[in-house]
């Protein structure tokens, strides 16, 4: 395809549509390779702006684009963003009736739209495929591009495979003429990576890996019970009575039982609480998920079916109340919060019986029931590796940031050294080489010596075989007179109560570490069992070990707390107090009368209020105080057709305001 757009058009559109004067780094090389027509791969973080990626080619180029994506929901919020932005985008999914189908296929023939969303189950349609043929060959309007969103779906190295991305490849190949062909995705190992480029046949694609670095983001992990977790959501959720959090839970049993009680406990507060999950009626989730939107239920309580599809830009918080089955799933879950980039807090509380419960799932899925037995095994196989690198996250006392930024092969994003390359090695000085921002940087640690015991644990382990699991292996070196023990007889092996003056979780704890390290090995499966690992010879050899050593850090001091989360209007403050121009009024005041504009206009139009305009639009007219419409155009995120639209509204708002305060006298006109 030969280019037909400039980069100085897509820069037009870019303010015209969205209201800004740049792109954000990343953005700008796969816009003009795609516009050069070139194939793109794109790997940026939640927030960091992939739709615009293929929104701006979408609505220069001529003919129509198509957008393959997996979720429902987030079709239906892109167009209504778009719509809002004044483009002409479109959706063809299972939420239309097989008329509105047609009459979407009719336009999209005669050039109603730029943009399609298509499901990637819609191109083993026949129907579809041969409108696609139609709309591509040499009669029709063209088809200049196809996107992949989610892209990492067509890898089974990947967290959330889903072979019907595999037919993607095939319906492109059976258009008449190739168009370019750009995937995105937000986490994807350079495993991952490969595989997208092999399976969605992306030619030389100019590949851009913005870093996974979601600086404006708190992270922090505890481990306690399920009780104590409960309680420790409800305090959290009450001191932050007026934000909008997700709580994420592994089944829909626990997102009824914490949603039915967090609601109950929290409703004195007025703090509203929903629930969301494939067990309840379309219509219940529909409504819930429109009222979290819409900021009338700041917290919802939900499995993993939320989320995916929501462009909801103030998430204040994202709770974990069990482990996630990968890192890629958390960060992208995680990743739900700010992604205004403002400050927000991802907090993940587990325990040991969140892994049994994935392991058990792992066991029982049937998702790759379309798979061949061997090809099921790996993918089996391959959510244990996944899973093992999630618990490796909970149990680390490195930063929490370098972990997952390591995982992801950004070691560089933190500066931090080659030598805690390794996951399972984070630096002993985290404060130093962390990020300062998440739990473990922010706590006080020990080094302590523990070669001793791991050395009795290595011993009894090659005395056992290979053949029990952590907790077992534990109470036998503790010494500990079970039924089970007794079964097995491992009170009369060497090493039993070895370690009967050290507590059961202290053993299990150290176990844990060898196993991080290398030293022993845990199997996968719902009862994983511990065996010796590829560095137990340095435990075992024939000097019996004698340089082995091995040491763990202990909390000694409490966590200092993270500093909270700032909110809007907090934000707004410190820039109004670095801005030097004079002007009227508190500007919080105005902050909090133009959201209630806002709001009328979403409810006015049936919208969620961030697609009127974002927190940070909000922020920028008051700091900005614009008189003429004109001058809202200088606000980053407001475009053309919304000051077409709203303008006169938030102007009027402002002036009133600006009015009632001057009045007033300069005593009440005092600056923040």
């Amino acid at each position: 395809m030969a280019a037909t757009v400039s980069m100085d058009e897509a820069r037009q559109a870019l303010g015209t549509y969205f209201g800004y004067s740049a792109f954000r780094p990343g953005q700008e090389r796969l816009v003009a390779a795609i516009l050069a027509g070139r194939d793109a791969l794109g790997v940026m973080p939640t927030g960091a702006g992939k739709s615009i990626c293929y929104q701006i080619p979408a609505l220069t180029l001529p003919g129509l684009t198509l957008v393959v994506s997996p979720l429902v929901s987030l079709m239906g919020d892109q167009v209504r963003a778009l719509k809002a932005a004044g483009a002409r985008p479109s959706y063809l999914n299972s939420t239309l009736t097989p008329a509105q189908q047609n009459t979407v296929l009719k336009r999209a023939r005669e050039g109603w739209y730029q943009i399609m969303y298509v499901a990637p189950e819609r191109l083993a349609d026949e129907r579809f495929c041969a409108f696609a043929r139609e709309v591509a060959g040499p009669d029709g309007i063209g088809i200049p591009l196809v996107a992949v969103d989610e892209a990492h779906c067509v890898s089974q190295w990947g967290q959330d495979f889903r072979p019907s991305y595999l037919e993607i490849a095939r319906f492109i190949g059976e258009l008449p003429v190739r168009p370019v062909v750009a995937a995105f995705t937000a986490t994807a190992t350079e495993r991952v990576r490969a595989d997208i480029i092999q399976m969605l046949g992306l030619r030389r694609p100019e590949t851009v890996v913005t870093g996974f670095d979601r600086t404006n983001l708190y992270f922090g992990v505890e481990e306690m019970g399920d009780k104590a977790k409960a309680v420790w959501i409800r305090n959290y959720a009450r001191a932050h009575a007026d934000e909008s959090g997700i709580i994420y839970c592994s089944t829909r049993k626990a997102v009824d039982e914490l949603a039915f009680n967090l609601g109950r406990e929290l409703a004195p507060a007025g703090i509203r609480v929903g629930r969301y999950h494939a067990g309840m009626s379309a219509g219940e989730r529909l409504e819930n998920q429109a009222a979290f939107i819409d900021d009338l239920m700041p917290v919802i309580v939900a499995t993993n079916a939320f989320g995916m599809g929501i462009d909801k830009p103030n998430v204040r918080y994202v709770i974990h109340h069990n482990v996630p089955e990968s890192i890629e799933a958390y960060y992208q879950e995680a990743g739900r919060a700010g992604r205004d980039g403002d400050p927000a807090e991802c907090h993940l509380l587990w325990n040991g019986n969140d892994f049994r419960l994935r392991r058990y799932l792992i066991d029982r899925t049937d998702d790759e029931s379309e798979l061949d037995d061997e090809a099921r095994e790996r993918a089996r196989q391959n959510r244990y590796r996944l899973l093992s690198a999630m618990e490796g996250y909970c149990e680390t006392t490195g930063c929490l940031r370098a972990y997952i930024l390591r995982y992801f092969g950004d070691e560089g994003a933190l500066g931090v050294s080659e030598g805690t390359a390794r996951p399972d090695a984070c630096s002993p000085d985290s404060a130093r080489t962390g990020c300062g921002n998440c739990s473990n940087c922010t706590t006080a640690y020990e080094v302590e010596d523990v070669t001793e015991t791991a050395r009795e644990a290595v011993r009894f382990v090659q005395a056992c075989g290979g053949r029990f699991g952590r907790a077992l292996v534990a109470d036998a070196l503790h010494g500990a007179n079970t039924e089970r023990i007794r079964q097995y007889r491992l009170d009369d092996l060497p090493g039993y109560g070895a370690l009967h003056e050290e507590p059961v979780a202290r053993i299990k704890d150290v176990i844990g570490q060898l196993i991080g390290r290398g030293y022993l090995t845990q199997s996968q499966g719902q009862f994983p069992v511990v065996s010796l690992g590829p560095r137990a010879v340095e435990v075992l050899g024939e000097d019996g070990g004698a340089a082995f050593s091995l040491t763990v850090k202990r909390r000694v001091a409490a966590r200092r707390a993270p500093a909270r989360a700032r909110k809007a209007v907090d934000i707004l403050r410190s820039e109004a107090a670095e801005d030097a121009r004079p002007r009227v009024g508190d500007d919080a005041e105005l902050f909090e009368r133009l959201r209630e504009v806002r709001r009328e206009l979403a409810i006015e139009r049936a919208w969620a209020p961030y697609m009127i305009a974002s927190d940070k639009a909000l922020r920028g007219m008051c700091r900005r105080r614009p008189a003429t419409r004109a001058e809202p155009l200088e606000v980053p995120g407001i475009g053309e057709k919304k000051v077409d639209d709203f303008g006169d509204a938030f102007l009027a708002e402002i002036a009133r305001f600006e009015d009632a305060y001057s009045a007033e006298g300069p005593a009440r006109g005092a600056r923040v």
